[in-house]
């Protein structure tokens, strides 16, 4: 598990791979912009409401510029771990100046800084909870429970495993019919594409669990509030 966890964030602070991840950024926001703005679709605000929100693991803030977007008078307070990741993310939010920061923070640490206030209108994540080993997924959910303010949400936009085969079997074959190229892909990785797909599965977990640990924490309001295949957006709130 260890040594799982060092090479995953030696993997996120490595200049070639940041810099080849960033390189596929129109492809990716082409592929996921519709779901990021449905996660600030979810968020209870009216378009002239003030407010700030956290985006825990923003990379280089995809999900929080989505919802900056859509709420012009919000701040977005934009968390990672990773300085090439935060260095690639501060020169795409400058639309946004003035409306963001970022925060250094380890999640795997669970110390969260001084810099993110202790209680928070909403928190969003895209893409990073299935990084993180279960026992950190299930304190991260009660760490977010308990910064958010009565009747603040908590937004996950993420990838999970099937618990049954014949499920799993069925995403390949939906996936590959979606992305012709995508069994090739699979046969030809280069050594960093293998890296970084193995990163991407090494602690993802079945959908059923990672409600559970919503549950455990206390949230009200949870759903599969979008779904394709093993891409979800879940959420929930703190209760009133």
């Amino acid at each position: 598990m260890e040594e799982a966890t060092d090479t995953s964030g030696a993997l996120w602070k490595s200049e070639e791979f940041v810099q080849n991840w960033a390189a596929r950024a129109v492809e990716r926001e082409r592929s996921n912009a519709a779901r990021w703005r449905f996660m600030g679709d979810l968020l209870p605000f009216d378009e002239g409401d003030t407010f700030t929100f956290v985006d825990l693991g923003a990379g280089t803030g995809s999900a929080a510029r989505a919802v900056l977007e859509l709420y012009p008078r919000s701040t977005a307070i934009l968390a990672d771990f990773s300085p090439q990741m935060m260095g690639e993310g501060a020169a795409q939010m400058q639309p946004f100046a003035g409306r963001f920061q970022y925060v250094a923070f380890d999640m795997l640490a669970g110390r969260w800084p001084t810099a993110i206030p202790a209680v928070l209108d909403a928190v969003v994540t895209s893409m990073c909870i299935h990084h993180m080993p279960d026992h950190r997924k299930r304190g991260l959910f009660a760490e977010i429970f308990e910064r958010l303010v009565p009747g603040g949400w908590y937004v996950n936009y993420d990838s999970v495993t099937a618990a049954d085969p014949v499920v799993e079997a069925a995403w390949v074959r939906a996936n590959d019919r979606i992305e012709p190229q995508a069994a090739l892909k699979r046969l030809s990785r280069t050594a960093l594409e293998q890296a970084s797909f193995e990163d991407h599965v090494r602690h993802m977990a079945p959908l059923a669990r990672q409600l559970k640990y919503l549950h455990l924490a206390g949230f009200e309001g949870i759903d599969v509030y979008w779904k394709q295949l093993e891409d979800v957006i879940y959420a929930g709130r703190r209760p009133t």
